[in-house]
């Protein structure tokens, strides 16, 4: 045998492992640099709209939702004969309950909600804004060997994708921060973002990345230099949570569910058997104008709880003996200026100082930070505690540069949202929590969906349709006359719709016709500012042409439409009456917290701006004084869970609209230099 024959086998032996390691490398940057269509950066479904042959503005001519009046018209006929009883009832219009009635009606069910106050008003407005699968579940799943936590984070990464699909201009792709102060911890932190990639998949978008100490300071300049060694930044969604929610309601009405918020279920209505066929129902609304609150029947042949911390409430009105399973926890957040954090960045402490788990994320121009997690008793409005706002701004402080004084004062809003944590009732230890979330049956047939988190609404309201067709025999059907969404006859909403769970393909209210650069035509065509505009189509996605046209001409050169109701910040007029007109908005909270994110943003500012919201909403909706006074009241107290320094709770009208206010006393006047001179040379 020749030397060249025997030395073949050992070069190739020698060669094999460096062409490995090369192919394996090779594949995963190939992998990692393929291309992807990356979920809420697909172009518009629909163009936008142009200028026809004869000169002429073609704006989108999107479909009418039926007025509250008439909402409410219909859900008195069910009492009156067989034929129009509805399939399913649900009480409580959050995240859930909308979803519920969404994926109902796109099912063919006829629907009804009622909601005691208004879409988002409790929990689903009072969120940390992230669509998230959550890093510490999955670390708690992988050092607990838990396999159950594991598929709960995976469900919640294949929802996220959903967000971006079916609402992109509500939610988008944030990167967040995990800073690093220990080498140790850049391969166990690098591990388990990587593991996170690899659980999301195609859901994902960027892989997460390792940051040298300098590089990490340039993308936030806010961190802390001492200690730092560097930073891995992995990527999560964010959303607008409230504006999230009353899109799924109001696109539930388009699919033809009878949604009214402010309606409360006074009794549940059973049959001889014992068996639940309805709810008597009060339409609030009345008794705020002065008259007499509208009380009337809903027959239905399921009743669906979805009312998050209430939920024992409407439990023990079907069986006042039945056991409490709600375990509520306060969360609270506070609202810091934007200068806190980059615009498009966030950071995650994963080891507080007691070893809970804190976000810092820019939002809406400004910055917001939590949480907290203690037990709580339930209210409809909590305060936030001061407590909890101080831990939450010494946790802050331990992370951002000493440059950086981090001060009470700062704090533009606060608040406290109850997570409704539940006890399965039929399990055999009662007082142990559900790891997600609960779909139970009462024996007269109230079905109650409780617990779980944002992200997974889409994957309750699923489960708890399918409960209530099987329990209950409903017939699901395809949806044969759909409505036009996108306005136009471009795309087919009904196409999809079979009769089975279609929700993650139907988009809502606003994201046909979205576009990143949408805010171009609608600045050329209306003549609104550039941060206006912004903010209206990343609000109300291909709407923002219906809310900019309802904006007031301003007699100027520019900007030629859109009255800001604050100075502070991009929300204007046209939002107010678009709010009323076709989003049921009913008081100035709805606006304020719900249809805007005002309060949230800035409980002062709100406070300044609540004259004019209450004007345009008195013009609207014909209130009169004694109504608008209700409004100023009750707004104001509600404020007051939204952090309202102690002194303003007191205002009046007159004094907030003649500036009049003695701010004197408030820590945010004392913070800033007011009366010092140039220093000259």
């Amino acid at each position: 045998m020749s030397n060249f024959a025997r030395a073949r086998p050992s070069l190739l032996r020698r060669l094999a492992l460096p062409f490995g390691v090369a192919a394996v490398g090779g594949g995963a940057l190939l992998y990692t640099l393929r291309p992807r269509n990356i979920p809420g950066y697909d172009g518009p479904a629909v163009p936008p709209p142009f200028y026809g042959a004869d000169g002429t503005f073609k704006l989108p001519r999107f479909p009418r939702v039926k007025s509250r009046d008439e909402q409410i018209a219909a859900l008195k006929k069910s009492a009156a004969s067989k034929e129009e009883e509805y399939d399913v009832l649900i009480v409580g219009a959050g995240a859930t309950g909308a979803g519920v009635a969404l994926d109902a009606a796109t099912r063919g069910l006829k629907v009804a909600i009622v909601e005691r106050d208004d879409f988002s008003s409790g929990t689903s407005s009072k969120s940390t804004k992230l669509v998230h699968g959550g890093v510490r579940y999955l670390e708690k799943a992988v050092w607990n060997l838990d396999y159950a936590q594991y598929e709960l984070v995976k469900e919640a990464l294949k929802e996220r994708k959903y967000f971006l699909q079916t609402a992109p201009h509500l939610s988008s792709w944030l990167p967040i921060m995990l800073p690093l102060d220990r080498w140790w911890k850049v391969p166990y932190y690098w591990a388990g973002t990587k593991f996170y990639d690899f659980l999301a998949g195609s859901e994902g978008i960027e892989s997460s990345y390792f940051l040298t100490r300098s590089k990490a300071l340039d993308a936030f300049p806010m961190l802390k230099q001492d200690g730092l060694v560097g930073a891995l930044v992995y990527y999560d969604g964010a959303h607008n949570d409230s504006r999230m929610n009353v899109s799924i309601a109001m696109t539930a009405a388009l699919y033809g569910a009878n949604v009214v918020n402010h309606a409360e279920v006074t009794s549940l209505l059973k049959d001889a058997n014992g068996k639940l066929c309805g709810a008597k129902v009060k339409d609030l609304v009345p008794q705020r104008n002065g008259g007499t609150a509208d009380e009337f029947e809903i027959k239905a042949k399921c009743i669906i709880n979805c009312t998050g911390p209430f939920t024992d409430g409407l439990r023990k009105m079907d069986d006042p003996s039945c056991k409490e399973i709600v375990a509520p926890a306060a969360g609270v957040h506070i609202i810091l200026p934007g200068y806190y954090s980059p615009g498009k960045m966030g950071l995650i402490d994963p080891a507080t100082s007691d070893g809970r788990v804190i976000f810092f994320l820019p939002w809406q121009g400004n910055t917001i930070a939590g949480t907290t997690d203690e037990p709580s008793h339930i209210s409809k409005n909590p305060l936030p505690d001061e407590k909890s706002i101080q831990w939450i701004l010494n946790e802050v402080s331990h992370y951002l540069s000493p440059d950086i004084s981090v001060r009470r004062g700062d704090v533009l809003a606060a608040w406290a949202g109850l997570r409704p944590l539940v006890k399965d009732p039929k399990a055999k230890n009662t007082e142990s929590l559900v790891r997600n979330h609960l779909v139970d049956i009462s024996p007269s047939g109230l079905l109650t969906c409780a617990g779980g988190k944002w992200t997974t609404y889409r994957q309750m309201a699923e489960e708890c349709v399918d409960a209530a067709v099987k329990e209950f025999g409903l017939q699901s059907r395809p949806v044969t006359n759909a409505p036009r969404v996108s306005g136009t006859n471009i795309v087919d909403d009904g196409a999809v719709l079979d009769g089975s769970c279609q929700t993650h393909r139907v988009r809502l209210i606003g994201a046909h016709g979205f576009s990143r650069t949408l805010f171009i035509p609608l600045i050329q065509h209306f003549g609104v500012e550039t941060e206006v505009a912004k903010h209206l189509v990343e609000s109300y996605g291909d709407r923002a042409w219906t809310v900019a046209a309802l904006c007031k001409g301003l007699d100027q050169r520019f900007p030629a439409r859109g009255e800001r109701i604050s100075q502070l910040y991009p929300f204007v007029d046209g939002e107010v009456r678009y709010a009323v007109r076709h989003e049921y908005a009913q008081t100035a909270v709805d606006v304020l917290a719900r249809r805007t994110r005002l309060a949230f943003l800035n409980a002062q500012a709100a406070l300044e701006a609540l004259p004019k919201i209450i004007d345009i909403m008195g013009e609207e909706l014909k209130w009169d004084r004694k109504r608008q006074d209700l409004e100023w009241k009750e707004t104001v107290a509600y404020l007051e869970s939204m952090g309202l320094p102690e002194p303003m709770l007191s205002a009046t009208r007159k004094q907030v609209e003649q500036k009049k206010l003695d701010l004197r006393t408030s820590l945010e006047y004392k913070m800033y230099s007011r009366h010092d001179k140039p220093l000259d040379e």
